[in-house]
């Protein structure tokens, strides 16, 4: 069963607990800005990614308030003074974090607040969370209002001109360590995701020589009930079809031989699809194709 509606028939508070439950996780931009009276804010917006690497742009959303068509600080200190900092939110700090979402009178400094720390920043105004594990300075470039009632968003693209981060972050080829950023994403309602050990899974980059493709796998294997979505992509992300040569080695492997010379004919099948499926828990792709070569 399926539900489908127009995005008209929706009252905008409920279609807003549906948006940001189903787009999700979202990182989140823990922004920092200053008004013509120095006055720093410091507020986190969950509408927000990196859009562009050279230059390099971020893009956050502030949204009028539903309830009364209201806007936040944010988007008025960047309309005063179009200079932020992006700070990333670590698993450490998120509690902090959900603190300054409160809804503070304005001229109320939320570092402050929340027992943030502030650190001077070198190239723009605003400082930057000292316990954030990533901080960007960026100049706004443009702000895109979407609309004027409540629930509509306004672009803030903001061009980065300096990074701050922690050196524990990265290896000694300057590649992130996805373990120890240990940042956390919205969901919907109350709930954050950590992305931190069983959060964290990978997939091997496509090579440059292209998959073959689910379509062009055997309707067997795609129609078996033992593989899945997953398990056909793995598949068919293989960039050539093993040889028959390459078959008849692999038949003489210990597990192969097992199943050809102690498997009942009812369950020979399904010893293949088993034997195919654990060579796909393991990433070995050429050998989970070798063995349903034997079907």
């Amino acid at each position: 069963m399926v539900t489908s509606n127009d995005i008209e028939d929706f009252e905008v508070d409920k279609l807003y607990g549906l948006i940001t439950g189903f787009v999700a996780p979202r990182p989140i931009a823990f922004v920092s800005s200053i008004d013509l009276n120095g006055n720093v804010n410091l507020s986190p917006f969950s509408f927000f990614n990196v859009f562009s690497i050279d230059p390099l742009i971020f893009v956050f959303s502030t949204v009028r308030r539903l309830r009364d068509n209201t806007v936040k600080d944010t988007f008025k200190n960047v309309k005063m003074h179009p200079e932020v900092v992006i700070n990333l939110v670590s698993h450490k700090m998120v509690e902090q974090m959900s603190l300054t979402s409160n809804e503070y009178e304005s001229g109320v400094n939320e570092f402050i607040k929340a027992g943030l720390r502030e650190v001077k920043s070198d190239k723009v105004l605003p400082p930057r969370v000292k316990e954030a594990p990533v901080s960007f300075e960026c100049i706004v470039n443009d702000i895109k209002e979407l609309g004027e009632n409540g629930g509509s968003g306004a672009l803030v693209i903001c061009e980065a001109v300096r990074i701050h981060y922690k050196n524990s972050l990265v290896d000694s080829d300057n590649r992130i360590i996805s373990d120890k950023i240990d940042l956390v994403a919205r969901m919907g309602g109350d709930n954050y995701i950590r992305a931190k050990e069983d959060a964290l899974f990978g997939i091997k980059k496509p090579s440059r020589e292209t998959g073959i493709g689910v379509d062009a796998l055997p309707k067997k294997i795609v129609r078996s009930v033992f593989l899945s979505g997953n398990d056909l992509g793995k598949l068919g992300g293989i960039s050539c079809i093993p040889s028959e040569k390459e078959k008849e080695e692999f038949s003489n492997t210990k597990k192969i031989r097992a199943i050809i010379q102690n498997s009942e004919v009812r369950y020979f099948e399904e010893n293949i699809m088993r034997l195919a499926k654990q060579y796909l828990e393991s990433n070995q792709v050429k050998k989970a194709y070798l063995t349903l070569m034997h079907l």
